[in-house]
């Protein structure tokens, strides 16, 4: 396990918010990371931290979801009075951040009335408001080696730039995802930090990216995992990919 966790200990997954930050069900991407633990012998356990309880500190895995303008606020001052879970994330835990859960990590977020919000400023990015909502399919091709190409669909109004020294999880081949260019004119989808995983990708994403889940658990465990032959996993991302 990684050093968050205690020796033989399950793997354990922190739900953070799913009260707040859960209107995607982005908490389904648990439910995967602690199956494909399992699938290979590895225990694990999902511990749902909603806004009533003091968040623990020692989860390997942490997951923050989608949710509107108001919950993300809520969510921001809720995790900044928790310092020792935002130290976790930056050196201990592995965090992976869906939609609204990625523009709060950033230096700051604004609405449509023009009122910014200071983020949490674990990533080096900024979010302000479209013109237009993206909805619809969101494929990349992701900065991770050995990942490939990423599925997920978005739903969001955000315009996410990433500061210079900030590279996305994947860049798009056909949606929008962050909705801006870096420096070399590619637009890309997310975020990347050796230790934060943010994109714009619902669906659970993880269902629809098992490599992806699969380096979150080999990054939370700290060894190489076997892969997993599963039935019908080509051919589902497959009509994702080609639609």
């Amino acid at each position: 396990m990684s050093p968050a966790a205690s020796p033989g200990a399950p793997l354990s997954i922190g739900v953070l918010l799913p009260d707040v930050l859960g209107t995607y069900s982005d908490a389904g991407n648990a439910t995967i990371l602690a199956q494909r633990a399992r699938w290979r012998g590895i225990p694990a356990e999902i511990i749902s931290v909603t806004a009533a309880v003091a968040p623990p500190t020692t989860c390997d895995i942490y997951l923050l979801g989608g949710g509107e303008d108001t919950a993300q606020i809520f969510a921001t001052e809720w995790l900044g009075r928790h310092p020792g879970l935002l130290t976790a994330v930056q050196t201990s835990s592995m965090l992976l951040a869906v939609c609204a859960g990625l523009q709060i990590l950033g230096e700051a977020m604004s609405d449509r009335s023009g009122r910014v919000s200071a983020g949490l400023g674990l990533l080096d990015l900024t979010t302000t408001p479209g013109t237009r909502r993206s909805v619809g399919e969101v494929v990349t091709t992701s900065t991770l080696p050995g990942i490939g190409t990423l599925t997920g669909f978005e739903n969001h109004m955000g315009l996410t730039t990433l500061g210079t020294g900030t590279v996305p999880l994947g860049y798009v081949t056909s949606g929008v995802g962050n909705g801006s260019a870096d420096r070399s004119g590619r637009a890309g989808d997310g975020a990347l930090t050796d230790r934060i995983i943010g994109t714009y990708m619902h669906g659970p994403v993880l269902a629809r990216n098992p490599a992806l889940a699969d380096h979150l658990l080999e990054r939370a465990t700290g060894g190489h995992l076997e892969p997993l032959e599963l039935p019908d996993q080509a051919a589902l991302r497959r009509q994702y990919i080609d639609a």
